[in-house]
């Protein structure tokens, strides 16, 4: 099926009503938000049009596919992995993305920090955290993530920018809510904690955006609620 332009503009138009709305009853500007385009599963094509509309960060959950995305790609746009990342794939993942949000794992953070420091080069990075305590969702611990910094803040490959979450399944909003609030707050307390700053929370999607937005997201991932279902 051939991408559909008119409903893109449609879609986006709607997402950025609904980003408005939610911003002026919780008084925040919308700028303060990165609408991530997750183009996981769709050509690049339709990657070429979310950039032409002004969402020049596009969110890829594979490594090869975004890589070959990457590749291909003959317009500026701020690649990222929010999908989860196998350890023989960091290597690739360091090269091309430019910035890794679902680092589950201090093994991982730890991988991806040499490989980093191999290509002379500071790694954005998202600490993934299991907010929901979904079994089928990768992520850390709430209660071990003060000890995960201590381990990691040090590292100079890495740059830690902030905190990442899914919301847990099935999908319901008052779960997620509760999910994206835990987030805000253990960052809140991490950076007061640790003296440092954790600008970035990367939560909500299409269906969970407002909690998201009213609990302090700086990110949201949307894919099918912008280029509808994806080709199968």
């Amino acid at each position: 099926m051939a991408f559909n332009h008119r409903s893109f503009r449609r879609n986006l138009g709607r997402l950025r009503e609904r980003i408005g709305t939610v911003c002026e009853k919780c008084g925040r500007s919308p700028d303060s938000i990165n609408l991530m385009a997750v183009t996981k599963g769709f050509p690049l094509e339709v990657a070429a049009t979310a950039v032409e509309a002004g969402l020049t960060t596009l969110g890829e959950n594979r490594v090869q596919e975004g890589v070959g995305k990457i590749k291909a790609a003959n317009f500026p746009a701020q690649w990222e992995l929010i999908g989860h990342l196998q350890s023989n794939k960091a290597q690739l993942a360091v090269k091309c993305f430019h910035r890794i949000q679902s680092v589950d794992s201090v093994k991982l953070a730890l991988r991806l920090n040499r490989m980093a420091a191999a290509n002379q080069k500071k790694l954005p990075i998202l600490l993934q955290v299991n907010t929901g305590e979904d079994p089928g969702k990768f992520g850390f611990r709430t209660e071990e993530m003060e000890a995960v910094l201590h381990q990691l803040l040090g590292q100079d490959g890495l740059a830690i920018q902030g905190l990442m979450t899914i919301a847990p399944a099935p999908p319901n909003l008052e779960s997620a809510r509760q999910s994206f609030e835990t987030l805000r707050r253990l960052r809140d307390r991490l950076e007061e904690r640790l003296a440092l700053r954790l600008p970035e929370l990367s939560m909500g999607m299409t269906f969970d955006l407002e909690p998201a937005i009213a609990a302090g997201s700086t990110c949201l991932r949307v894919g099918s609620g912008l280029f509808g279902p994806r080709p199968k």
